[in-house]
């Protein structure tokens, strides 16, 4: 790391920080549509309102009884608090068909198409009772603010370091850059992976006197209108009314008869309330400690990333009785975390990400980049490595998450060039309950573009998917940053799957 001291020469400039191709190549996949700006002043009148907006269940093509294997489209038409049709698009809208009775549920494929309408797109995948739901998230004038925000406010959320050399100690503000001011600056730019980090420099201490990272606070930005468009109940995670029935029957599959192609694809569904995968590994459903301990026995488990991979941690060692956890004195926001089962030889590790980690104090000395982590694990057919790294790069330019994946990506093709026997396992973002801080800082909106660039970059590459967003949109709990146990369980039984294959019949 180096300490070098120097006056930032200008605001801060996020585009330089990866190659233009790599830009090229993913602006496509977190490119919205295009949102209107906002007029000054506006008003709330001719934004988006999910209670004037309505969605109408499309009768099946050709007519007759809807069977499984067949697909569902479903019309969402936008409109304005006074009931005027929407002629742009951009709203965030989620879409859902599940089944209480059945404790079933898969998420919808919505196609926006540029003029205030939208088609949802579901699959058909049990018999029985079907009922859409439609959810406006954002109107696509919140989107605006939100683009607004990280173009001119990327330091909303801010950081703060600790400095101290015997009586002396100063604390000041970090960031991944820092606007121009006259006061000196300290870079803590990590040399291997080029991933930057700056704090201004505390006026009677060296740079080497940092002794702490923290989450520092958040800068809040906005009019009082602007505020207006992140309002529960109102047209914030609102649901919209069907205009008709919004529930249908599924009869068995038709035998003989050739489905189309469908719309939608997607990863599985719940049945009973166990998550399915549609493709790929066959999700086996480990119901007791003994299944799991099985599955884990020989293997060593690293989990790197934010609380919503630590959340795995401290489930499995929960509900591993046998999975002894090793004191390390750690914060339990922050960890680092070890668990033992010595008889079954299981070692299951967590650790944190680097900056720009939102959490509570921790030492510099447990700041370390995943990239960096995963060229030290030597890797093996003994060896899981997951990681979730998302949450925390909400605020920022899309270009500071893209490098950070790009250098993730390089350091698990190395691990697998070295030891392709190691299963790599990567955990996607998740929808979540929305505050205004929440939205502000930590909206769904976000957390899809990222998870775009995230699956696009690590397509081709030899790594498993535990895709968190469909199994949190399709599942009937409410959102949460940190999905409930019934959720985390379906994730953990995906994990062990990978771990423990069986064959698909």
């Amino acid at each position: 790391v180096s300490n070098d001291t120097h006056r930032p020469s200008s605001a801060c400039s996020f585009h330089p920080l990866i190659s233009n191709n790599a830009v090229d190549l993913l602006q496509d996949l977190k490119s919205w549509p295009k949102t209107p700006p906002l007029p000054s002043p506006f008003s709330m009148n001719t934004t988006s309102d999910p209670a004037h907006s309505y969605f109408t269940v499309l009768p099946r093509k050709g007519g007759g009884s809807w069977h499984t294997g067949e697909e569902l489209e479903v019309l969402i038409n936008i409109n304005d608090f006074h009931g005027k049709p929407k002629k742009t698009g951009g709203d965030v809208l989620f879409a859902r068909l599940y089944s209480q009775k059945l404790h079933a549920g898969v998420a919808g494929q919505v196609v926006d198409h540029l003029n205030g309408s939208y088609s949802a797109f579901f699959s058909l995948l049990w018999e029985g009772s079907a009922q859409v739901e439609v959810t406006l998230v954002h109107p696509s004038e919140a989107v605006t603010v939100l683009q607004k925000l990280t173009q001119e406010q990327p330091d909303r959320i801010y950081f703060q370091s600790l400095f101290s050399s015997g009586s002396v100690s100063q604390t000041t503000t970090c960031n991944v850059c820092l606007n121009a001011t006259q006061e000196k600056v300290c870079n803590y730019t990590d040399l291997n992976t080029g991933e930057q980090w700056f704090c201004y420099k505390p006026k009677n201490l060296a740079c080497d006197t940092r002794i702490t990272h923290a989450y520092g606070g958040f800068k809040q930005k906005l009019t009082p209108m602007e505020e207006k468009l992140f309002q529960r109940n109102v047209n914030m995670k609102v649901s919209i009314p069907a205009l008709g029935p919004a529930s249908i029957t599924v009869l068995p599959k038709m035998k003989g008869r050739k489905n189309k192609t469908p719309k939608s694809r997607p990863s599985g569904y719940y049945y009973q309330g166990e998550w399915q995968a549609l493709a790929g590994t066959v999700v086996q459903h480990f119901n007791n400690s003994t299944a799991m301990s099985q599955c884990l026995k020989g293997k060593v488990v690293h989990l790197y990333g934010d609380s919503t991979i630590r959340q795995w941690f401290e489930y499995l060692s929960h509900s591993l009785p046998d999975l002894k956890e090793f004191e390390l004195t750690s914060s339990r926001q922050n960890g680092p975390f070890m668990a033992l089962n010595f008889a079954e030889n299981t070692l299951v590790t967590y650790h944190c990400h680097g900056p720009p980690i939102r959490f509570a104090s921790l030492p510099v000395t447990q700041l370390r980049y995943v990239a960096n982590e995963l060229d030290r694990v030597n890797g093996g057919t003994n060896t899981v490595v997951v990681l979730s790294i998302w949450s925390h790069f909400s605020t920022f330019p899309i270009e500071v998450y893209i490098r950070r994946i790009l250098n993730i990506r390089k350091a698990v093709v190395r691990l697998l060039t070295r030891a392709p026997g190691t299963l790599v396992v990567i955990r996607t973002a998740n929808p979540k309950q929305l505050s205004l801080y929440e939205a502000l800082t930590n909206s769904d909106w976000y957390s899809l573009q990222r998870d775009k660039v995230l699956r696009a970059i690590f397509k081709g590459v030899n790594v498993k998917l535990v895709d968190a967003w469909e199994m949190s949109l399709a599942h009937e709990l409410p959102h949460s940053l940190h999905p409930q146990p019934p959720i985390i369980k379906n994730m953990i039984d995906v994990l062990l799957s990978y771990i423990c294959p069986v064959a698909r019949k």
